[in-house]
């Protein structure tokens, strides 16, 4: 009899186990796959995420492409979600890279497409000029085409080899990205030979604002190498580069991610903090009323600009234009409308939700 029991209670648990459960996805994503000509018929695939009003909407979107999707894909898109929510970030559009085919190996193939040079080992190599040149002439076409990406605002971002990639790409391909996030970059490669693309990328003459941010574990064998070349990088001192490197707390190698790609967007989108002229100031400085007639008070203290809800609650406003303030606390924007010179009044806009205030 307990024999038979037992052979009943397995019996049940094969059944639960074997049976078919909807799989997990995540809300505003898709997968396209492209096949490239450039890396020898390679196919790659894309797993996307789209602004909740990417399909109505009439503007353009930054872009940020994230190396190694196959792993990172639901981090960055759930970090991209917090940052969105908390208005540390704009709208973007998240395109992961992997790799399609049958049975794919991400690490045989992230060590081609990834690597600048062959370093000599028995994996294929060295073939980091192809990849780019795949990224500029097909991935990029292909996504501003059937997306509505900005060309001109692109990130990248990624770990490990991927970290090297995107130095790599910074130094020899800079203008292709404006924003580059580097966790735990592979920058002893081949014997340090990004050290020599890194001379060359000192000397050039950048037009266009660059924001770099780069870390590595406290605990990683690598942090010696990293901590001397981000030391000079930091000594080049590049005109129109705005770099921030961080070693990170008890933290190992493949544990950089999450703060790299969180604390990266944030610096990568980075917003002003103009201080205005008091004339500026005090033009936008009033009472302002919504529809249902409920209004609020802005004062301009200390060269800058308070919203009152009321006598004992206020929030400092910065100014990332002369007519668009924001707040820290939460997703809350505001763009003063003004007719001849004179405010009318303003636009505030917070998650989700965009209300129109007139001046009184």
């Amino acid at each position: 009899m307990k024999k038979l029991l037992t052979l009943i209670l397995l019996i049940s648990t094969l059944t639960l186990s074997s049976q078919d459960y909807p799989e997990v996805t995540i809300s505003g994503t898709q997968v396209r796959k492209i096949t490239s000509k450039i890396v020898s018929g390679q196919e790659y695939k894309l797993e996307i995420h789209l602004p909740s009003g990417h399909e109505n909407s009439t503007k353009k979107y930054p872009v940020v492409y994230l190396m190694d999707s196959q792993w990172d894909f639901p981090l960055v898109t759930s970090i991209y979600g917090e940052q969105y929510y908390d208005g540390f970030i704009p709208e973007v559009i998240l395109v992961g890279v992997t790799w399609g085919g049958e049975n794919p190996k991400p690490d045989v193939l992230r060590a081609r497409d990834y690597t600048p040079t062959n370093d000599g080992r028995s994996v294929e190599t060295g073939g980091a000029d192809k990849f780019l040149d795949f990224m500029k002439m097909e991935l990029f076409p292909f996504i501003e085409s059937n997306y509505k990406a900005k060309s001109d605002d692109r990130t990248l971002m990624g770990c490990s080899l991927g970290g090297l990639f995107t130095l790599y790409t910074l130094f020899t391909h800079t203008d292709m990205f404006s924003g580059y996030a580097a966790a735990s970059p592979a920058v002893g490669w081949d014997n340090g030979v990004l050290y020599n693309h890194e001379k060359t990328f000192s000397e050039k003459e950048i037009t266009k604002p660059i924001r770099v941010y780069m870390t590595v574990g406290d605990v990683e064998r690598g942090k010696s190498f990293y901590e001397i070349f981000a030391n000079r990088m930091k000594s080049s001192n590049y005109k129109n580069v705005a770099l921030h490197s961080k070693i990170l707390e008890n933290t190992g190698h493949s544990g950089t991610k999450s703060e790299t790609y969180t604390r990266g967007l944030q610096y990568i989108f980075k917003r002003n903090e103009l201080q205005l002229s008091n004339k500026i100031l005090n033009n936008y400085a009033g009472i302002y009323q919504f529809e249902n007639g409920d209004t609020f008070e802005i004062k301009k203290e200390d060269n800058q600009l308070k919203l009152y809800f009321s006598e004992n609650n206020s929030i400092p406003l910065l100014a990332n234009t002369e007519k668009h303030f924001y707040a820290t606390f939460s997703f809350f924007n505001i763009h003063f409308k003004e007719n001849n010179d004179h405010v009318e009044g303003l636009d505030l806009i917070t998650y989700g939700n965009t209300q129109t205030l007139k001046k009184i």
